[in-house]
């Protein structure tokens, strides 16, 4: 994890806006960073893990929301897909903010974006444990379940150490088995244990309570929102890719058709092949997705479902380490961090940034052991995830909607001509009314601060990122360009950096 700081080298790219001196080896094939945006995605992951939480909620037409989040984050992963092309540069959210917007606005979408990484690790990781308990016969409790975690993030941080073609492995390897996992499991699913017809998505099995079903629906559709996101990890290795301004976009939107075509599927073959949907509603069957796997394949099969299933779990730990990792390194480089001095050194025998994946390790680590101290202290924090997620992604596409409205026409190899406007305003609509589903209070019995929890949780790491910035003026150091693409009297032309 060692390494001193080089003399900068020639430019990466010749693209408008690529990072000057970048450390690290183009060593990422097309596939491999489809495949690690893919892994990060998950679709058998979040499937796996919502899918009982979401029958209860709006029961069968959940799957809906699949479709209505697909759509949403196509449009986000258009705008990514504009801006990348232009700034292929590690980190993602962070380095496009401060190129689209400026300092400020690029440090604390960056804090955002971190923190809602950090704790998605601890959930994906954490949500290995039941799994694992399964495969190898011994009871999922609290504490068995923490230390599958840390032992799940320890090995995903020593794969990451390995390097770039380790990751790019990983990601095909995890690739391999999200499919066999989503079209294997649910094509058998389909022909040897399916109960009902596709009329079923249509039946709401009177989750809707004698009121209107879109309360229901919108509570449900947190499935759908979950799912879509790990596009964008596509871009945070730029650096690593040839040809990012052609390679990356394409590879985001792959990531939304293949991504989010596997999790409907997967989705779809396990409603079919439930037997008592009042069972799982009314919480007599408490894991649904695991009854049906045993169910359909018996003991042997089942446990071997969870072997498939364990590696899409460690290949989207993986991933979002990764994406940290290289996160918090683009931080760093930028002098935006305490302790930036460490976080930005690089290995570069293995050509990653060791002391930044340190974190983006370490950290989750502290946050699932902590969970021992409160039975809910996990699934509090975890509730700001995709909060966290969202609220980073829309800090972006506001960020390109302000430059394109002050003149900025994006340069790289992607655009989106005459319809990037409609476009950006779409996304940013779309962005705004799931951030609002998403933080919206259902539980009215509950205490205020618990049925409020997601929106307290969004506004500690805020309130905290503000007075971090504005305390220690880290926002303000380093020369790195910032607020380039909005054209002025000091650059030549539209997009070219200052």
């Amino acid at each position: 994890m060692t390494g001193t700081q080089p003399p900068v080298p020639a430019p990466a790219s010749g693209v408008p806006g690529a990072e000057p001196g970048s450390e690290f080896r183009k060593d990422m094939g097309p596939w491999a960073n489809f495949a690690l945006g893919f892994t990060y995605l998950s679709p058998v992951v979040s499937t796996y893990t919502l899918f009982g939480t979401a029958i209860v909620e709006g029961g069968p037409p959940m799957v809906w929301a699949f479709l209505i989040a697909g759509c949403g984050q196509f449009l986000v992963a258009l705008i990514f897909g504009e801006i990348v092309a232009q700034y292929p540069i590690a980190g993602g959210v962070y380095p496009w903010a401060r190129r689209l917007w400026g300092k400020r606005w690029a440090w604390m979408t960056g804090w955002v974006y971190m923190w809602a990484l950090l704790v998605t690790i601890t959930s994906v990781a954490y949500g290995a444990g039941p799994y694992i308990a399964i495969l190898f016969g011994f009871d999922a409790t609290v504490h068995t379940t923490v230390l599958c975690t840390a032992v799940l993030i320890v090995v995903a941080i020593l794969i990451n150490y390995m390097g770039t073609k380790a990751l790019s492995g990983a990601a095909v390897i995890g690739f391999a088995g999200e499919l066999i996992g989503a079209l294997v499991v649910g094509i058998y699913l389909l022909t040897t244990h399916r109960h009902h017809g596709l009329g079923v998505i249509f039946d709401t099995y009177g989750t809707e309570q004698n009121g209107s079903y879109l309360p229901a629906f919108l509570a449900a559709a947190i499935i759908g929102l979950y799912q879509y996101y790990g596009f964008e990890a596509c871009g945070d290795t730029a650096e690593e890719v040839a040809h990012p301004g052609r390679v990356i976009p394409r590879a985001m939107r792959r990531t939304i058709y293949i991504g989010g075509a596997a999790a409907t599927f997967t989705c779809m073959s396990l409603l079919l092949s439930v037997t008592d949907f009042n069972a799982i509603i009314s919480g007599e069957q408490a894991d649904p997705v695991v009854d049906v796997l045993f169910d359909a394949m018996g003991e042997t099969g089942a446990r071997l479902v969870m072997a498939v299933v364990l590696i899409s779990f460690l290949s989207c730990t993986i991933s979002l380490q990764a994406a940290a990792g290289r996160l918090i390194y683009s931080y760093a480089r930028d002098e935006m961090i305490v302790g930036h001095q460490l976080l930005r050194r690089f290995s570069h025998a293995r050509a990653v940034p060791g002391y930044a994946l340190f974190v983006s390790a370490a950290v989750p680590l502290l946050i699932a052991f902590a969970s021992l101290l409160s039975e809910d202290a996990l699934t509090n924090i975890v509730s700001f995830a995709i909060l966290g997620i969202y609220g980073s992604f829309q800090m972006v596409v506001l960020a390109a909607l302000r430059a394109r409205l002050k003149g900025w026409h994006p340069a790289g190899e992607f655009t989106l001509g005459r319809w990037g406007l409609a476009v950006n305003v779409a996304a940013l609509v779309y962005g705004i009314l799931a951030i609002i589903n998403i933080s919206w209070a259902r539980t009215p019995e509950k205490p205020w601060w618990e049925n409020w929890i997601v929106l307290l949780c969004g506004a500690v790491v805020v309130a905290s990122g503000l007075l971090y910035m504005f305390t220690t003026h880290h926002y303000g150091r380093g020369d790195a360009p910032a607020g380039d693409a909005v054209p002025d009297e000091r650059a030549p032309s539209a997009g070219s950096p200052k």
